[in-house]
Formats: C-alpha cells, structure tokens, sequence
C-alpha cells in the first residue's frame, strides 16, 4: 500500500513538470501597459503631459508605438512610447471647465501583431488675465466732453470672459470718469488744458475679468489735440425753433469755446434774413459769453399777415477762419397792442369823467347864479325896480317931482320924500306883486330845482361809472362801450336852452388827478409808468 502511494505521488510530480515546461515553451500575447500612477492622464491647459508607453508578451521582439486614433494638434507619440503633449488654452470653454478627450494608443511587434488601448484625457480649464494691446492716445479739446472708447481689438480676453474696467483712483485726474464699459470721459478745465499742452500725462486703470477676477493693468496716453478745430457754440435753452407773439422778449444764452483754446476765437455775431433785427440785441458779456435779447414790436408783424417767420444764423471765427453756425428760427405772431388798448380805454374813462366833472362844475356856477338872481327878485332893490317899472308908474312920479323944485330946501326934501313915498311904494308893490322884476321867480325856481336834479343825478352816475370801470380788466369787457355811452348820455341837458349856460365857458380849475379823485372817490389814475407812455402818446398824437 505504501509502495502505491508512493508510485502515484512520483507520477503527480511528472505530469506536473511536464506540463509546467509546456506552457514556458508557449510565449505570451501583445499588451499595451499604460502608466500606473494616479492622475497621470489629467492635464491643465497650457501644461505639458508626458509619459512612456510600455507593452508585455515577447520582450525580445522590436515593438513600435503610434497614436491610432483622437491625435489632436500638439500631440507627440514616437515609436519608443515616448508620449508628450501641452493642450491649447482653447480647448476648453470656460463654461465647461473640464473636457475629456479620447485618444487610442497602438504597438505592433516585428511579427505583426497589434494591439491598441483607449485613454481618455481630462483637460481643465485655464483662465488667462486680460490682454492689452497698445493703445492710441487720447487727444482732448478744451471746454469739450471729451470721450474715449476702448478698442475691443486692443483690449480683450483670450478666454472669451467679460471685462470690466476699474479705475485706479489716485491716477484719474480730476473731471475724469471711467465707466465699466471702459468709456472716458473728461471736460478739462483752463488750468489742465494748458498743463496738458506743455507736458502730455499717463491714465493708468485695471481690466478685470469676470468671474474670476483676473487683473491687468493698463496705461492711456493722454494729450491735447493738434489739430485746428473750429470754435463750439452752446446754446441755451437748447431749442433752435421758437414761436412768440408781438411785444414778447427772447433771451437766449450763447457759450463759446475752441478745442485750441479760447483766445483762438476771434469773432461772434448773427445774420438775419429780416432787417428789422437790430444788430445791438446781441450783447456781449465777455469775450466767449453773449446774450440775445430781443423784443420784437407791435408793428413788427404787418396786416393783412398773422405771423411771420424769421431765420438767424449765429457763427463763430477763429484765427484760421474756421467757421461754426447755429441757425435759429423764430415765428412772430400778430398781436394786439394790450398796453395801447388800454390806455385808449382809459383815455376814454377819463375823458368822460373830465366832461362829467366840468358840466359839474359849470352847473355849481349856475347855481351860484340862480340863487343870487332868486335872492334879488325875492327881495327887491329900489334901483332895479325903479329901472324896471313901467312908464305909467314914472308918469304918477314925475309931475311930483316938477312941482318940488322952486320950494327951499327943506320943503323940496319933504315933498320929495311924501311924494316918492306915495307914488313909488304903490309901485314897488303893483312890481311884487306882478313878479316884474326882469324875470320870473317861477322860472327862476324852476331851473334851480333842474340844476340841484341833475347835478345829484350826474354825481351819481358818475360815482357808479368811476367805480365800475376803475381797473383796466373791466374796461376791457364789452359793457364798457355801452356804459359809456349811457353815461355820456345822461350829460345831455334837456334845459339847456332855458339855463343860458354859455357855450364858450371854461373852468378856471385844472381837470388834474387829484381834482377827479376829489369829486369821484372811487376814480382810479393809470399808474405812474403807464400815466408816462399816456402822456407820449398824446404829446406824439399832438
């Protein structure tokens, strides 16, 4: 049983050996063996990746590498499996920041067999800091808003990331704005422009990218402009096309200024294509500053026109001629005279009120004389009544008379005395009693009570007319003219005739303000500045 054993096992062994040598004799197949350490197929843009391919089965044979498939630019691979590549900064978008890119690897041996391997490399993405070309210079004017735009061609990035232009505060000059679109702007005072143009300066500012916040700084060349540029009119308000009416003014404000400076401007004015523009309504404030001021006049539009339009072309010189225009357009509408409306309403006001004050007056002198001329034939005198007696009553008087003169003194005084005293008394009282005085009390009576009515009515009327129509915004409605009328009406005297009133009278007094206010309280005076152009009015219409 032992021996057995023992034969079995020795058997086991030959098998086994012999099988072992069989399979050493065999030889092994073609692999590709790939780099084993961690992250060796992980590359960033802008690095280089490089490693060595190897490969198992047949060491003895001669084995040559190569890129079968997925070579892309840059891609380096040579038969010893010497592998080498730096991906571009442009193979991966920003947005996608890593990217994998299949390459197939393959080895062949000397007896042609070939086997081939995918690796697949992942790429991330580099971001790259803004790139800034050289810029041109930034040439500026004076009293200008100078702007400057940053050339996209100059200023860029190569990743295809927004930017954003940050200024670096103690390089801006003042006046200076940069926007974040990388906008300059830059209106230079008197003292910058001349410091400029001694000595052209430097504007340093940031270009950022975004999201990432890369920074690089650039540099502007900034200096004055060397080119003759024609002067710059400003006007305000800015409107080139106005429309007024007669009688209104226009004010318009001109400021000048020349990209060369402001003593290069040598001459301002105006051309009109209507000749009743005077020249003096454009003011000189100082030498780059002017006003317009002009009032076009009530005559300045001729009937049968309603409106008229007129063109004014303003224009600035400077040294070298050169020339710059603003045109502006004004359209005047006819309009009536307001202020001469008025003061012929006024003129009218007064006028009745004078006439109104004046018949007053000459009724008061009236009344005076009908009141003496009552009081006279009331009463009686002697030298009137004997004038006036008939001549049967001088008869009975003179034989009385005849028959005194040859008697003494005495005598003649007593018999004159009995004889008037009979005769003429009789007389004077036949005179009363007849109301023979020269006129009648009765007709006397009558036309002092037509005097008293119509002065009360005439001071009445007048009071409510002087009240009514004292502003001028009331003279203006169209029951003025009624009213006038009406109240020149109730001036007429129905008793003219009977009242003798002389038609050459003249009051002694002034018809002045002051005398019209006395007698029309509620009388309203123009005032003193319309009161003057009354007064040339009149003195011109004289």
């Amino acid at each position: 049983m032992y021996q057995h054993t023992k034969t079995l096992l020795g058997l086991s062994l030959f098998l086994t050996y012999f099988t072992s040598s069989a399979q050493d004799s065999k030889p092994l197949p073609l692999q590709l063996v790939l780099p084993q350490q961690r992250g060796w197929n992980t590359v960033a843009e802008g690095q280089k990746l490089q490693f060595d391919l190897k490969a198992t089965g047949a060491p003895a044979d001669s084995l040559v590498f190569s890129i079968a498939q997925g070579k892309l630019a840059g891609m380096q691979c040579d038969s010893l499996g010497q592998f080498s590549w730096t991906p571009g900064f442009e193979l991966v978008d920003r947005t996608e920041n890593v990217k994998t890119i299949p390459v197939i690897f393959e080895v062949r041996n000397n007896r042609g067999d070939a086997v081939t391997q995918t690796v697949n490399f992942r790429v991330t993405h580099v971001n790259r800091p803004p790139v800034i070309g050289e810029l041109r210079p930034f040439y500026v004017r004076y009293r200008t808003q100078n702007v400057y735009k940053m050339d996209p061609a100059v200023v860029r990035d190569e990743d295809n990331d927004p930017l954003a232009f940050i200024p670096i505060a103690d390089q801006m000059p003042e006046g200076t704005k940069l926007s974040s679109q990388g906008e300059l702007t830059w209106t230079l005072s008197l003292n910058q422009f001349n410091q400029l143009k001694n000595k052209p300066m430097y504007i340093e500012f940031w270009v950022e990218d975004q999201p990432t916040k890369s920074r690089t700084k650039g540099r502007l060349k900034v200096e004055v402009t060397q080119m003759d540029l024609p002067p710059d009119i400003a006007i305000v308000p800015k409107e080139t096309q106005y429309r007024l009416k007669e009688n209104a003014s226009v004010n318009l404000k001109f400021y000048l200024s020349d990209p060369n400076g402001d003593d290069d401007i040598t001459t301002f004015d105006f051309l009109s294509d209507n000749q009743q523009v005077p020249k003096n309504a454009l003011v000189r404030n100082t030498n780059n500053q002017y006003e317009f001021i002009w009032t076009p006049g009530y005559d300045f539009v001729k009937d049968p026109y309603d409106s008229l339009r007129i063109q004014l072309t303003f224009f600035a010189l400077d040294k070298s001629q050169n020339r710059e225009e603003k045109k502006v357009s004004f359209t005047v509408v006819n309009t009536i005279n307001e202020a001469e409306k008025d003061r012929y309403y006024y003129i009218q006001y007064r006028q009745a009120l004078v006439s109104a004050w004046n018949l007053l007056e000459q009724l008061q002198d009236k009344e005076e004389e009908l009141k003496k001329g009552y009081k006279k034939a009331k009463k009686g005198k002697r030298g009137r009544s004997v004038a006036n007696a008939s001549l049967g009553a001088i008869t009975g008087v003179t034989p009385a008379i005849t028959s005194i003169k040859a008697t003494t003194t005495a005598q003649q005084n007593q018999r004159l005395i009995s004889a008037i005293g009979g005769t003429a008394v009789m007389t004077m009282g036949t005179l009363e009693a007849t109301e023979v005085i020269g006129k009648s009390m009765k007709d006397l009576l009558d036309r002092f009570n037509y005097v008293m009515n119509k002065k009360s009515e005439l001071q009445n009327k007048g009071d409510v007319f002087a009240r009514e129509f004292a502003l001028k915004s009331s003279r203006r409605s169209p029951e003025f003219v009624k009213k006038l009328d009406d109240f020149r009406a109730a001036m007429s005297l129905s008793g003219l005739v009977a009242l003798e009133l002389d038609a050459n009278w003249q009051n002694k007094k002034e018809a002045n303000d002051k005398a019209l206010k006395k007698t029309f309280k509620d009388f309203a005076p123009l005032e003193e500045s319309e009161s003057v152009g009354l007064k040339a009015s009149v003195g011109s219409s004289k």
